[in-house]
């Protein structure tokens, strides 16, 4: 291989280790927003004996006023409400009112779990 084709292939794989950490840390934040999320869920569900309805929950939002209260609205469960981390989306569902869901997927393996599409329930977090 000539100097020019060895540089080349440093660059090219250069490039790929950057995007694979890229992709971790991003996975790693879902993971974190969710755990957050269910934390603040179980707060909710503890005061209100219920989770919140569909919809309760933006995470497409990045405004600040996106926060998850009590119907009353005199107790904050979540100050912001995470952004999915693109690529990518969370989807909150509140089967009923003493279950739900979060729908997220991960890019990479992380932290035990497989990548592909998860489901929180107020069970945790599991692989599919």
């Amino acid at each position: 291989m000539n100097k020019e084709g060895g540089e080349i292939m440093k660059s090219t794989l250069a490039v790929v280790s950057l995007n694979n950490a890229r992709a971790r840390s991003r996975d790693a934040k879902r993971v974190s927003d969710i755990k957050q999320v269910q934390t603040a869920l179980e707060m909710y569900f503890n005061d209100w004996n219920a989770y919140p309805e569909t919809g309760a929950l933006n995470f497409a939002s990045t405004t600040p006023n996106n926060i998850l209260k009590s119907p009353d609205g005199t107790v904050t469960y979540m100050q912001q409400v995470p952004a999915a981390q693109a690529p990518g989306t969370y989807v909150y569902t509140a089967t009923t009112t003493t279950s739900y869901g979060i729908v997220y997927t991960l890019e990479n393996a992380t932290g035990g779990l497989t990548p592909g599409v998860h489901t929180a329930t107020p069970g945790g977090i599991a692989n599919p």
